[in-house]
Parts: structure tokens; sequence; C-alpha cells
């Protein structure tokens, strides 16, 4: 029997591509058992957010803002479930889709924020939430960072530390030109690829003033973003959904977090010692700074962080959340 799922989560400018980019990752394991997916998204005008669903042919339709046009638009598509994927979408939307006789599943962090759904997905560490799928064995990765998964955890290299710092596709809060100034503020040697998600941001980065012995590559957000992480030896990110693709990968890594719904997942992540900590992006200083120069500086500190990590997510996670929706099919 052929199936159809439509998912409904959106992406913008100041919200970020965290719901996405983890839907887009279930849409790719549902594809690839044979489901038809059609998304239902405001991506908020961004041009590589539109692209992650025309690159792998994943069919894309106008966000309806009420409970009725949801339900219309999943008459007219003809769709059997529907995966709800938002912080800020009212519950309505999705009592009205379990009332029209769709399995609901709800990707939620923590708090189910009211919504009603048949299956609850919480990827988080050690989220209290009972009766869901929880933990980091249903963390939603997308197929180009699960092939690069390496089989074991390689050796911590020597040498000049290649960093990547990223902060999500939008980056809202600026932190790549204050994350960069702190890398330079080490004093260590090092070759860095940092995103800058605008414009603006580049200005930013390009107006810091790194030492001879340090370097700055400036880039615009790109989809071999998964690529230069498996090639770098320490990563520096805001904690968010992203973070698990970090542990998958068995990177090491250094935190910031940006806004509230990110303490939680800061905190479990850096006291299992999955990642460093390196504190909330407009406090960050003198401590931050210390911490960066002892990753810099020691091969076997980056080492012990990557082998935990490595160990805390096997990548099969989108595997089990589309085991678990096609059974109620």
């Amino acid at each position: 029997m052929s199936v159809t799922v439509g998912i409904r989560c959106d992406a913008g400018p100041s919200t970020g591509v965290g719901h996405l980019v983890r839907c887009v990752a279930l849409a790719e394991e549902l594809t690839s058992r044979g489901v038809a997916v059609h998304f239902l998204s405001d991506l908020g005008g961004l041009a590589w957010a539109e692209q992650q669903l025309t690159s792998r042919g994943l069919a894309w339709h106008p966000a309806p803002y009420d409970p009725v046009g949801l339900v219309a638009a999943a008459d007219r598509l003809g769709l059997d479930a529907v995966v709800v994927d938002s912080y800020t979408l009212p519950a309505s939307h999705s009592v009205a889709l379990r009332a029209s006789g769709r399995t609901v599943l709800a990707i939620v962090d923590g708090s189910l924020r009211g919504q009603s759904a048949d299956i609850y997905v919480d990827q988080n560490l050690d989220t209290p939430l009972t009766g869901a799928l929880t933990g980091l064995d249903y963390a939603l990765l997308r197929r180009a960072v699960r092939d690069l998964r390496p089989t074991a955890v390689p050796a911590p290299r020597t040498g000049t530390p290649r960093v990547v710092a990223f902060f999500g596709g939008t980056d809202a809060y600026g932190a790549a030109p204050v994350v960069g100034q702190l890398l330079i503020d080490t004093g260590v040697a090092f070759s860095a690829t940092v995103i800058a998600a605008n414009a603006a941001l580049r200005a930013g980065l390009l107006r810091l003033s790194p030492l001879p012995s340090q370097h700055l590559e400036i880039i615009g957000p790109t989809d071999d973003l998964p690529k230069l992480l498996a090639d770098s030896d320490l990563v520096i990110s805001a904690s968010g959904t992203s973070t698990w693709e970090l542990l998958c990968l068995g990177l090491p890594s250094a935190l910031v977090w940006v806004v509230e719904n990110q303490i939680l997942g800061y905190e479990r992540t850096t006291a299992r010692g999955l990642a460093a900590g390196l504190g909330h992006l407009p406090t960050l200083g003198p401590d931050a700074v210390n911490t960066l120069r002892q990753l810099l500086l020691s091969p076997g500190l980056r080492g012990e962080i990557a082998a935990r990590a490595w160990s805390a997510v096997d990548g099969n996670g989108c595997a089990r959340v589309a085991d678990a929706l096609l059974a109620t099919q």
C-alpha cells in the first residue's frame, strides 16, 4: 500500500532552519522507502532553505495558516499522516488533523506545547517526556551527515588545528564575528573556516585582524558543510539541532547557547563531556578564550571529546522514527 506523508514545518531569518533540517532528514528516509512526502512550509524567503527541498525533489506547498486550511490541504494531497515540527503552530492544527482521521507525529523539544499527536519524538538528552520516542537514538540526521560517519573514532591530528565555525542557517544573533574574535584572542595558530550567513556578518568578520599564524577563511552557507566538518579538528557551533550531527561524526566541538530553548541541550551535552561549553553568546569572554586555547593546543583533549561524542549517536534515528510512523499505516 502506498503511503503519503505531509510535513508541517517552517524556517526563516529569525526562527532559523533547525526544524526544516531535521524534517528533511526524516523525509530522506521516508522517500527511500517509497513514501511520497509533501512539505507544507513557510521558508521565509531563504534561498538555502528552499534548495534543501528542491535539490532533493521534495514537493513543497504554501503553509496553511489555520486548521481548516491545513485539513483541506491534507485532503487535496491525499495525506495519510502528517509530521508537525513547530514551536509556534497552534495546537488546534494538530487536533484538527487527528480529528480528520490522520496519524500525527509531533517532533518536540522538552515540551509538547499543547500539540496533539499519536507519536511524539524528542531527540534531546535526558528528556522528561514519557510515552514518547526519546533520546539520541531518535536523532534525525541528514544522509549527507550519516554517510560521513567514521567506522571508528580517528586518532586526533597534530599540527595547526583546522577549525570550522557555523551558527545555523541564518546566525540570527551574529555569533560568527564574536567567535572569530575569541579565536584570535587565544593567540594560538589555527586555520579556520567561518560561515557568514549574510553580507553584514561577512563584513564583520572581514574587520577582524588575525595574527600571522592564524588564518580565517570566510564563506557563505554551503551544502558542503558536512564534508567541511568531517575534515576539521575542532567545530564551534550554537547548541541546536546540529549538535547531534557533530556527535554522530565524532567531532570535538565547542558550543555556545544563543537563545533560551538551547540552554537545556547545552547544559546536558557539556555536562556529559560530549562537547566543550563556551557559555552564553552575549557574555562570552576570557573563560571562553581559555577553553578554546586548551582545545587548540591539546589534540588529546579533542580526542577524548570526540570519542565520547561518537559513542553517543549512532546515526540510525531516522530509520527508527520512520519505522514507528509507518507501523501506524
